[in-house]
């Protein structure tokens, strides 16, 4: 959520800044100012009743100690009409705080100024490549057909038991899948990120905080009975443990990961890009998030970046950064790196990571401070990344791995897998 004092105080730099998003945002921003500025009249006027009614009623208090009954009637009737204009001026103010509330969430982050201008994924900017194609002497076959081919995963049976974009891992399959979770998990480990194991449900208040509510809402699963939500991504209830907390100090450096299955309707997917394991409905995935004071964010935002490099160097696979354009960085960022890995069975390149940061947008909401060396309460900064989402990464090294022979394991994988080959 945008500070409200920013939007005072710089209204023409987010103007400008929502602009590259390609949206006018002139008349959201004065709403925003008109609904602030009428809340703070509003309880300036609940203040002052408040204050009446208060002094009135310790005078009423003094009257009926030293026996002047008329004179405190004539007060208790006057804070009879003050207690009536005071519950109207509550009410007016709580409307006025919900109706403000509403209408800044519903503005995204400012993407920051190094942000490439553009208004879908042609205008994301690379930024770095690594790794050549792999080389095969016969046509390489997309993961669809090896996974069938060596029985790894089955996508007509989660079809029969939940429905498409829910797949079954089997054998090596699943072996391959927990030794890439396992991996990932020690990898962030070594990396001093602290492991958590979460929920798989949040409540709404938790999306909220970290902006897939409302704006995500209908990609989503929702557990109506008890007003739950099932998780998109471990970002949602690690990060939500710091709600409404303040650090005592500026001496933190918070890092952490869990891994979780991840759920997302993805409404409206199909076609051959949602083929296979390209956009699932239920996948897993390793979570890396930081939360940092405003002068480290910078740094942990490299660091991270440097991290995913690590992973998929190791994996062996071949994979570009792009730094996403105005138009296609997610509502919550104020810039974002994806990753891609190239799928030598399809002859394209999948996203698997999305490393993002989020400046005070995220903390903001989830009331995220720490008090810095004069006491001050100051917003935190948050980041988050993929470190990785699994159904890509397993389907590139299937594609990019396969040999005359079998399906070769990258050696960093084998001590999590237990054997190097598929076959």
């Amino acid at each position: 959520m945008i500070e409200i004092q920013r939007l005072k105080e710089n209204r023409a730099e987010v103007l400008e800044g929502l602009k590259k998003r390609g949206i006018n945002s002139e008349q959201d921003v004065d709403k925003i100012l008109m609904f602030d500025q009428q809340w703070r009249e509003a309880k300036t006027k609940l203040q002052e009743t408040s204050a009446n009614l208060n002094t009135i009623s310790k005078e009423v208090g003094k009257l009926f100690s030293t026996g002047e009954r008329d004179k405190a009637e004539g007060l208790k009737l006057q804070s009879i009409e003050l207690k009536r204009e005071e519950a109207v001026q509550k009410s007016r103010v709580e409307e006025l705080q919900n109706e403000l509330s509403s209408a800044i969430m519903s503005l995204p982050n400012i993407p920051r100024p190094e942000v490439p201008s553009g208004k879908d994924a042609n205008d994301n900017e690379l930024v770095f490549e690594s790794g050549s194609s792999p080389t095969s002497e016969s046509v390489p076959k997309a993961h669809w057909d090896l996974a069938k081919e060596y029985q790894l995963i089955d996508f007509e049976l989660g079809v029969k038991v939940t429905g498409a974009g829910f797949p079954f891992y089997r054998g090596k399959g699943a072996k391959l899948q927990r030794a890439l979770i396992s991996f990932f998990l020690e990898e962030a480990s070594q990396a001093g990120y602290e492991e958590f194991s979460s929920p798989l449900m949040v409540n709404e208040e938790s999306g909220v905080g970290t902006g897939q509510l409302p704006d995500k809402e209908g990609m989503m699963y929702h557990v109506g009975g008890d007003d739950l939500y099932l998780i998109p991504t471990a970002e949602v209830p690690l990060t939500n443990m710091y709600r409404n907390t303040l650090l005592p100090n500026d001496d933190f450096s918070i890092r952490i990961t869990g891994h979780t299955p991840c759920f997302r309707r993805e409404a409206g997917s199909y076609g051959k890009d949602v083929r296979g394991l390209n956009r699932l409905h239920q996948f897993e995935k390793v979570e890396i998030v930081r939360i940092e004071k405003p002068e480290n964010v910078e740094s942990a935002l490299n660091e991270m970046i440097d991290h995913v490099k690590s992973l998929l160097e190791k994996l062996g696979l071949q994979y570009r950064i792009l730094k996403l354009c105005a138009g296609d960085t997610g509502f919550a960022a104020s810039i974002t790196y994806d990753f891609e890995v190239y799928s030598a069975g399809q002859d394209k390149w999948l996203e698997v990571s999305s490393v993002s940061r989020f400046d005070t947008f995220q903390s903001n909401r989830l009331k995220l401070r720490y008090k810095d060396q004069n006491n001050k309460s100051k917003l935190c900064h948050t980041l988050n990344g993929s470190a990785l989402a699994l159904p890509r990464i397993v389907a590139a090294l299937l594609e990019n791995n396969q040999t005359p022979k079998g399906i070769k394991i990258p050696e960093a994988l084998v001590p999590y897998t237990g054997f190097e080959m598929i076959n």
